[in-house]
């Protein structure tokens, strides 16, 4: 009932029913149960008040007087085609129940009413409420970083064809196109004459092998003129791996690619004009600064200039930076021991004369961070010593953000299809972000890489997925197994591998073994292939204990939760036989840790 009111109290409820002894009662336990509770007599009230209150789930009785039932079911579903409603029913009652069925009704509950058993629909039906909720969230979150994106780059896609499928606003302004005129065609009515047209053939061989791609390209306006943009693409794959579209990222460089080459023009030129050629060389050094984001720094690393794009972007002002440390700027997150190893190394690459190109991420005046491209380029005098260092930026933190945020939703994702498997358990959501943080925990402890923990992190929920596929008459059975029953069970691990075995993505592929070896034991007695100490994979063997641990100290439908001196003295017990010692040397040196957790995360 707990577990069940968890759900319940998040959701708003309108009851309907026209015996007032029966009213009274399930109000009675309703009341204060529920967000909140509207409550009608009849079905013209019932209708009036869903309009006016717009709840989460509609409980109605079916033969009502004034309008029954299954026609404000009807009415409701004419104004809301998503509503839930949930009708009361006897059993005589199959004519209006087969109205029901074609309304497609929710769920139903048979009259007399049964509290345990409503609460049990209504805790299922909330749950569900609740995901598209957050599911909901999720996208309108997303179709915002869409916007963003959308407005601060000249975007478009194409099918697997390579027909366009979409053009944003930037693209159809510097293009002169309008959406009309591109969707349904190749880009190669873009492409200018002065493209090497193997740059595309490259570029097609990288996003078919399921690689970005990115480039300069030059293309043609409308009007004849052109434009030349920084592009990267990107093909977007399905669950499965496979190429769904793709979709092109560009920035207008014109200018600045155009400022170069008139440059380096003008620059081959014999000039005896000394005026002229400094003209020349401030006009090229003005528009490489408006086009970029530029900071200088001296050999003793003190910050010697910055334009305006590096004020902006940074938050600071010319007096705040000028002449202090280049460390005012760096991610507060690195250790500065590790800071300095980069500096270090980055100062002896371009001591060798050597332009550096890479990404950086540094602090803005107000704490947050900011990512960029950057270009370091070694100023030497002419006798060849490095004098100062120039480095130009692009700004990619809404990039970046955008990523975080889909891998983000990708973590919760994950959990949420975790948490399918322990619903049908009647085991909570709860459960599964134990199991990651404590598997996250040991794998930090035991030694794995960074990657490898992040990676167990994130497929340590889906390790009972299986248990979609086990009836739950077995599942949630109150007492012990019979042998058939337990062989039943135990094919779990199996339908949960073979569910994810084909992904192609490294998470659900970590999660397939994670799903098919966390119940092997160290002394090969576990199933499904009996496999034996070091020949069962790290991560199945990390989240065998994890999950173990927070079994035995949670209630299930088969027993109560045992006392922590009696799970201890079980590990102990069972080092080497059903667990990896060592795992467990880890697990007895850091309780507190694991404590911790399990406070963080109670049911």
């Amino acid at each position: 009932m707990k577990d069940q009111l968890k759900y319940i109290k998040e959701i708003r409820v309108l009851y309907v029913e026209d015996n007032k002894d029966t009213r009274e009662e399930v109000v009675y336990f309703l009341e204060n149960r529920v967000s909140e509770l509207y409550v009608a007599k009849n079905g013209e009230e019932g209708f009036k008040l869903y309009k006016e209150k717009s709840p989460d789930l509609v409980i109605s009785d079916i033969q009502m007087p004034k309008l029954d039932g299954i026609r404000m079911s009807e009415l409701i579903k004419e104004h809301d085609t998503n509503a839930k409603i949930i009708l009361l029913t006897a059993f005589n009652d199959s004519e209006y129940l087969l109205k029901a069925i074609k309304l497609h009704i929710d769920n139903y509950a048979i009259k007399p009413l049964n509290i345990k058993e409503l609460f049990s629909i209504m805790a299922k039906m909330a749950k569900n409420i609740l995901l598209d909720k957050e599911n909901k969230d999720i996208y309108n979150t997303l179709s915002q970083y869409k916007e963003i994106v959308d407005e601060r780059s000249i975007v478009f896609k194409t099918n697997k064809a390579g027909i366009i499928t979409y053009i944003n606003k930037p693209f159809e302004k510097i293009s002169g196109y309008l959406s009309s005129e591109v969707v349904g065609r190749t880009p190669d009515f873009l492409t200018h004459k002065d493209m090497d047209t193997s740059v595309f053939k490259k570029m097609w061989q990288r996003i078919l092998d399921k690689k970005s791609w990115s480039g300069i390209v030059k293309n043609k306006k409308k009007d004849g003129d052109y434009y030349i943009i920084d592009m990267i693409v990107k093909p977007i794959l399905d669950t499965n791996g496979d190429i769904q579209e793709f979709i092109a990222l560009s920035n207008d460089i014109t200018d600045l690619e155009n400022s170069k080459e008139y440059f380096k023009k003008q620059s081959i030129l014999a000039s005896s004009n000394l005026e002229e050629s400094i003209l020349l060389a401030k006009l090229y050094e003005e528009a490489i600064d408006k086009s970029n984001i530029i900071l200088k720094i001296n050999t003793d690393k003190k910050i010697t200039y910055a334009n305006e794009a590096f004020y902006t972007v940074s938050g600071y002002n010319k007096e705040e930076l000028i002449g202090k440390d280049y460390s005012i700027i760096r991610n507060k997150n690195v250790p500065i021991s590790d800071y300095k190893k980069t500096i270090d190394m980055l100062e002896s690459h371009l001591s060798l004369g050597k332009i550096w190109k890479g990404k950086t991420i540094d602090t803005k005046k107000d704490g947050s961070l900011f990512y960029c491209n950057i270009t370091i380029y070694p100023m030497t005098n002419k006798e060849g010593e490095i004098v100062e260092y120039l480095g130009i930026r692009h700004d990619i933190t809404e990039i970046k953000n955008l990523h975080k945020e889909l891998e983000q939703t990708q973590r919760e994702i994950v959990y949420k299809l975790g948490e399918v498997g322990e619903t049908r358990s009647k085991e909570t959501g709860n459960h599964v972000r134990r199991v990651a943080e404590y598997s996250k925990l040991l794998a930090l402890k035991y030694g794995l890489s960074k990657k490898d923990v992040n990676t167990l992190f994130t497929a340590s929920p889906m390790h009972d997925i299986g248990k979609v596929g086990i009836p739950d008459e077995i599942l949630n059975k109150p007492g012990r197994l019979t042998s058939s029953e337990w062989d039943i069970m135990r094919t779990h691990s199996k339908i949960g591998y073979d569910i994810l075995k084909t992904s192609k993505r490294e998470i659900l592929q970590a999660a397939a073994l994670v799903s098919y070896t966390h119940h092997e034991k160290w002394d090969g007695s576990g199933y499904p292939k009996g496999l034996k100490g070091d020949e069962i994979h790290i991560f199945g063997r990390i989240t065998a204990l994890a999950d173990v641990f927070d079994a035995l100290g949670s209630d299930r439908c088969y027993k109560k939760a045992w006392e922590i001196d009696k799970i201890l003295k079980y590990f102990n017990n069972q080092s080497g036989k059903h667990f990896d010692p060592k795992l467990v040397d880890i697990f007895m040196n850091n309780l507190e840790e694991f404590f911790e957790i399990r406070d963080l995360y109670k049911d």
